[in-house]
């Protein structure tokens, strides 16, 4: 129990930039004025796409816009890659902090004999979780914080945080290229996909 009032003051803390700067970053990176901010990067707009992606663990950037940019500036396919990239990446580092200084927090916070029992709760449903979460607001980060605070297996962690995040950039890179503005069926092929890849890779992964 204590462990998920860890995961939902993990939600708050990470929801505070969001009430606070949220509509301002909603209006400065959409649309339009997104486009050119990371057109203005020039050859490293590529860069400057994964850099904003990282930077959804802390500040309250849209990934998705984001991502849709990318392919409106660089294509289905290299847009994708890029936004793939930066998912996978922003789900990283989220991991290897918690893993690395939030260990001592969560025993404070759970107990070692509560966290140890999450543990292995987690570990069983938190790769689908993980692959499941990437298209959320907010529960992407949250997920992956809580993937390192109970030491998923980095190499479990990787593979279903690829199976969420690819899917996710190539889908809303594609809908930034033709110019779409719906995200729906976007939303809900991200929602399907990351499961299903997770189910096929799952058994190599024994």
């Amino acid at each position: 129990m204590r462990l998920v009032l860890t995961a939902v003051g993990l939600a708050v803390l990470l929801a505070i930039p969001f009430a606070i700067w949220g509509e301002h970053y909603a209006r400065s990176f959409s649309g339009d004025a997104l486009v050119a901010w990371i057109h203005g990067w020039g050859s490293w707009g590529w860069f400057a796409v994964i850099m904003l992606l990282m930077s959804d663990l802390v500040l309250p950037i849209p990934a998705t816009p984001v991502i849709s940019a990318a392919g409106y500036l660089y294509g289905s396919l290299v847009g994708g890659l890029i936004g793939a990239a930066g998912s996978f990446a922003s789900g990283m580092l989220g991991y290897a902090l918690c893993r690395a200084f939030g260990r001592g927090i969560a025993l404070r916070l759970a107990g070692e004999e509560s966290l140890a029992a999450h543990e292995s709760l987690f570990q069983r449903s938190g790769p689908w979780l993980v692959a499941a979460s990437r298209w959320l607001p907010l529960l992407p980060e949250v997920i992956a914080c809580l993937a390192g605070l109970t030491r998923m297996p980095v190499r479990i962690f990787a593979v279903a945080l690829a199976c969420g995040s690819v899917p996710m950039g190539f889908v809303y890179a594609a809908i930034g290229e033709a110019g779409h503005h719906d995200p729906k069926l976007a939303m809900g092929l991200s929602l399907l996909v990351p499961p299903i890849l997770w189910a096929i890779v799952r058994p190599f992964l024994r």
